[in-house]
């Protein structure tokens, strides 16, 4: 289910299956096929309190509806964006941040707003920091943008050279699913961006478009050379996947592979172990189905597509996901850790091969936007909403 249950199930994400011009063309076997199971997690899954799973937990902050945080290499110091448009820098242990000048205007309302935040591979020499948002188009459209800049780090930080090198085509109306997560490859080569289908369902399937879709880019922004669909041009050069429908966590594993997590409909988060060229089916199948109830075909009823390393439902509603890497908590190590909305905590979970599977639900009493791993190997976490707390989660003494 998406950002609290999509504003209490909103009309955006409302669709009726006999008017969408996908699924009309589904078969009725397929539509009875609906029902059919796949990977999913535990009925019941394990939850267990922040003291069962074995740390501590000290608060330290508070922001305004909190979205995304990065750690700058080399320093002490996070930069976290709040929704509404501002940019925060923190230096651990404060009781509060500073804001970042220079920062772009945003259009904010439903889930648009400032996004995700990332550091540059070399930041240690470039200092350059790359961040999402949502900007406002013709009428009454809107998109995600990708942007980067010098972060000059002095009395008052600011950010200096801003320069959009990616926008959402086209920019659509209605102000649901923009996804807009950032992640450096891990030899730092590649820049993939998540891209929402931004609530209109087909555009996920259309090669021509990059709503739906894993992007890969190079640091400036331009298509990185061997994408699948390069000979085609345009914007099918920028494509890695396709038929996504709301990432909203995007990390690689210590293996090197990359993982996206996406909401559902109603029904049917999942995780998906993202490779080149794969159709992850959006909307032809999910493990979840419309919110006005109309069924939507299983994705085991079409092997051909992707299947889902693991889905839920009941969902989890996820914020982000980081691999834990760290040395604080030795058990977790190369695990996945999840930011809980719906679920109100971590969710903690194993790879096995191409699966995913769920450990435990750590529950920590309110909706987890972001969870990040500290230089030091401890945790932080951040609530979602209106004086949303950070909070630090180290091992229990």
């Amino acid at each position: 289910m998406d950002e609290k249950t999509l504003a209490l199930v909103a009309p955006l994400g409302i669709v009726d299956v006999m008017t969408n011009p996908i699924l009309k063309t589904l078969s009725p076997l397929a539509l009875l096929l609906a029902s059919c199971g796949s990977s999913i997690s535990a009925k019941d899954p394990v939850t267990v309190d922040p003291d069962a799973a074995g740390f501590a937990i000290t608060d330290v902050a508070t922001f305004d509806e909190p979205w995304a945080m990065a750690f700058l290499p080399g320093t002490p110091m996070a930069l976290i964006t709040e929704k509404k448009g501002k940019l925060k820098l923190w230096r651990e242990g404060a009781a509060s941040a500073v804001d970042v000048n220079g920062v772009p205007p945003v259009a904010y309302a439903g889930q648009g707003g400032f996004g995700d935040v990332v550091a540059a591979p070399d930041y240690a020499t470039s200092c350059l920091v790359y961040l999402s948002w949502v900007e406002a188009g013709d009428g009454d459209t809107r998109g995600a943008v990708v942007a980067r800049a010098k972060l000059v780090i002095g009395e008052k930080p600011t950010l200096e050279g801003l320069s959009v090198i990616w926008r959402q085509f086209p920019k659509v109306t209605g102000r649901g699913h923009y996804s807009h997560r950032l992640a450096f490859s891990p030899d730092g080569k590649y820049l993939y961006v998540t891209s929402g289908d931004r609530q209109k369902f087909t555009p996920a399937q259309d090669l021509s478009v990059n709503l739906g879709k894993v992007l890969r880019l190079l640091p400036d922004g331009t298509p990185a050379p061997g994408n699948p669909f390069a000979d085609k041009g345009g914007i099918s050069a920028q494509i890695w996947s396709y038929g996504h429908r709301n990432l909203l966590g995007i990390a690689f594993s210590p293996d090197g592979r990359l993982w996206d997590i996406e909401h559902g409909p109603a029904g049917g988060d999942e995780i998906n172990l993202v490779e080149p060229a794969k159709n992850y089916g959006w909307p032809l199948v999910s493990d979840g189905d419309h919110y006005d109830g109309k069924p939507i075909p299983r994705n085991v009823t079409r092997p051909d597509l992707a299947q889902p390393a693991i889905s839920w439902n009941p969902v989890i509603a996820p914020g982000n996901m980081i691999f834990y890497t760290g040395a604080s908590f030795p058990k977790w190590q190369g695990q996945g850790l999840i930011a809980g909305l719906g679920s109100g905590g971590i969710v903690r979970v194993s790879i096995q091969g191409s699966k995913i599977h769920e450990i435990e639900r750590i529950d920590l009493g309110n909706r987890i936007r972001e969870i990040e791993q500290a230089p030091d190997g401890s945790l932080y976490v951040l609530e979602d909403g209106d004086g949303g707390k950070l909070r630090h989660l180290t091992p229990k003494p």
